[in-house]
């Protein structure tokens, strides 16, 4: 039986946990190491750090934040944003990381992700495909954490990255993602159904129902989610460090705004739990 993975999304900006709606609107949630160990020891099963500001710099700047929690966390990271060559690759692993996540270096230059697989092993490679549906219904991915339009079709990208030997995909959906309304699972699926390798569905969750809606019918492989999580802590002040000043206004932020009231409250034990109960198989919760 497979077994499905629950995966924390943390995008980072400058030394900040930040969360937005569409990837845009950032706001503040507070310190990445607090975040990544409250998620370790709450049963997540690895974890995905994005550098969402890498692109303005042109490279990754998660360096610090990962060698930090890599001391300290023993689930396998992820790290994505502003990757464009074989040595971005080789520090960020050096730094601590157990897989990438490529996107723009990957649609510029589709032969990167041959090379990073040959150099680094296919199961190192990941390649983030971030979606928008445009108005005849046609998915197309974007970069720059879903602000540049590239041409490509979406859905027949997806089908090259197996070829060129990435060892996942990771998948969002624009549209959908910040909103809590549920993921794009008929898309997602039509993902999963041309390609074998595992895909994560991200973007959009907004209780337990969607994150069960979208493994039972989509075929994805796991789930990457932020705001379900994030929101949840920030509001019930559950972080244990000494950096818990949301100066920024967020919990003001998020009281005020009614959208967010629509978020589930919600642990990933909690999800877990009703995963299992609804015949899920998932990693069960055990106190680190």
């Amino acid at each position: 039986m497979r077994t499905y993975r629950i995966i924390p999304r943390l995008d980072i900006k400058g030394p900040n946990v930040v969360k937005g709606i569409h990837l845009e609107g950032l706001r503040v949630m507070g310190k990445p190491s607090e975040f990544a160990k409250y998620y370790y020891e709450n049963g997540a099963d690895e974890l995905l750090f994005m550098d969402v500001v890498a692109s303005l710099y042109e490279r990754n700047s998660l360096h610090n934040i990962i060698s930090e929690t890599a001391e300290d966390i023993f689930i396998p990271l992820t790290v994505g944003g502003g990757l464009r060559t074989i040595e971005d690759i080789r520090s960020v692993l050096r730094a601590g990381a157990d897989k990438v996540a490529i996107n723009t270096a990957a649609i510029r230059n589709p032969d990167f992700v041959s090379e990073a697989a040959e150099k680094f092993g296919s199961s190192t490679i990941v390649v983030a495909v971030e979606c928008i549906k445009d108005a005849a219904g046609v998915y197309r991915a974007y970069v720059d954490n879903g602000r540049e339009y590239t041409g490509v079709d979406a859905l027949e990208w997806a089908g090259k990255i197996q070829e060129l030997g990435a060892g996942e995909l990771l998948l969002t959906s624009v549209d959908k993602e910040g909103t809590g309304e549920g993921f794009d699972v008929a898309f997602t699926k039509k993902i999963k159904d041309q390609i074998s390798i595992p895909v994560i569905a991200h973007g959009g969750a907004g209780k337990k129902e969607d994150v069960l809606d979208v493994l039972q019918s989509s075929g994805c492989d796991a789930v990457s989610l932020a705001s379900i999580f994030h929101y949840n802590i920030v509001a019930n002040g559950m972080l244990n460090g000494d950096d818990k000043n949301f100066s920024e206004g967020n919990v003001d932020f998020l009281n005020s705004k009614r959208a967010f009231h629509t978020f589930q409250h919600l642990s990933i034990k909690e999800l877990k739990d009703y995963l299992i109960t609804n015949r899920i198989s998932c990693r069960e919760f055990a106190e680190q």
